[in-house]
């Protein structure tokens, strides 16, 4: 079986349980990631690979070490005394896709974003109360939102 390079050290399901499912996905499965191994295999497998979201699957290979929005998450993050970032999206979404290329993609940034915080990745059509609740916030700071909505919270929500 392959190494693969993964981030962080502490993960709720084991790395290699993890690039297992990913390898039971089978030769139908392309990742989608510019980090790939000399055999055409993702460096990188995160939480997001056991999700069922078009829009989620595509985040599965960056190197952030993304969870789906969840009580594994949240309590990681109390755990571990991290603060929470949250990004939301969905699959059609221009700017989504500009800022995973730029920044979710980004090895360094992924470093940063593994050591100092929980990420949560949201696919807004399909947690539309998750997306309700902190765009009406975005709305009450900011004036205006949209998307890609990024945050950081506490572990406490």
């Amino acid at each position: 079986m392959a190494l693969i390079f993964l981030p962080i050290l502490a993960w709720a399901h084991p790395a290699m349980e993890l690039e297992q499912i990913y390898l039971d996905k089978g030769k139908d499965y392309t990742p989608r990631t510019q980090h790939l191994d000399k055999q055409g295999r993702a460096k990188f497998v995160n939480h997001l690979i056991l999700e069922s979201s078009p829009y989620l699957l595509q985040h599965a290979h960056n190197p952030v070490n993304w969870y789906p929005f969840s009580d594994e998450a949240f309590d990681k993050a109390k755990a571990e005394n991290k603060p929470i970032f949250i990004s939301i999206g969905y699959a059609t979404c221009h700017w989504c896709h500009v800022m995973e290329e730029e920044s979710f993609d980004d090895v360094e940034v992924a470093k940063f974003l593994n050591k100092h915080f929980i990420s949560i990745k949201v696919d807004r059509e399909i947690r539309p109360d998750v997306d309700a609740t902190y765009m009406n916030v975005s709305q009450l700071i900011n004036g205006s939102g949209g998307w890609p909505l990024n945050a950081v919270i506490l572990p406490d929500g």
